[in-house]
């Protein structure tokens, strides 16, 4: 509902630079393969790319206490660079926490999240951008994910030994 938020979500098309430097992902060869692989979605600049962020961490900083926390963490990569990393605008999505690490059952977890971005991209939600005074179908695109080594193998089911 921000006028300047919903203005600088289509940074990326509207305003980057293109002098060859790679200051944002919306630079990469990624990004510009995404935009040929899937026209419809990206033939509006409102729709969100998404990046999704998650790694295990003891929040009791001892090694003697069996506690796991994982935070999921969703960057919203439409903005510029200088926004778009900041910790205001990370969207904390789902903190799983316990005795001990998901591990290979992260998935359960990740259900609800995956079913929620299942329907912004195929269906979208109905949205007010305040830079235009106009309502459109908003979809989103989870086109990434940033996690070590370990927390790749508990989120992608694949074997890392």
């Amino acid at each position: 509902m921000s006028s300047n938020i919903a203005s600088l979500m289509t940074w990326h098309e509207d305003s980057r630079k293109n002098d060859g430097r790679m200051r944002h992902p919306t630079y990469s060869l990624a990004w510009k393969s995404f935009n040929s692989l899937y026209p419809e979605f990206s033939s509006d600049t409102r729709n969100i790319r998404l990046g999704l962020a998650s790694d295990g961490f003891n929040p009791f900083r001892t090694l003697s206490v069996t506690h796991s926390t994982w935070p999921v963490i969703v960057i919203p990569y439409n903005l510029p660079p200088w926004i778009c990393m900041k910790q205001t605008n990370f969207i904390l999505s789902l903190l799983i926490s316990g005795p001990k690490g998901p591990r290979n059952n992260i998935d359960v977890y990740l259900q609800p999240l995956v079913a929620e971005l299942h329907e912004l991209w195929e269906v979208g939600v109905e949205t007010f951008d305040a830079a235009t005074s106009q309502t459109f179908q908003l979809r989103a695109a989870l086109m990434w994910t940033i996690n070590n080594i370990l927390a790749y193998a508990n989120l992608s089911g694949w074997s890392t030994r």
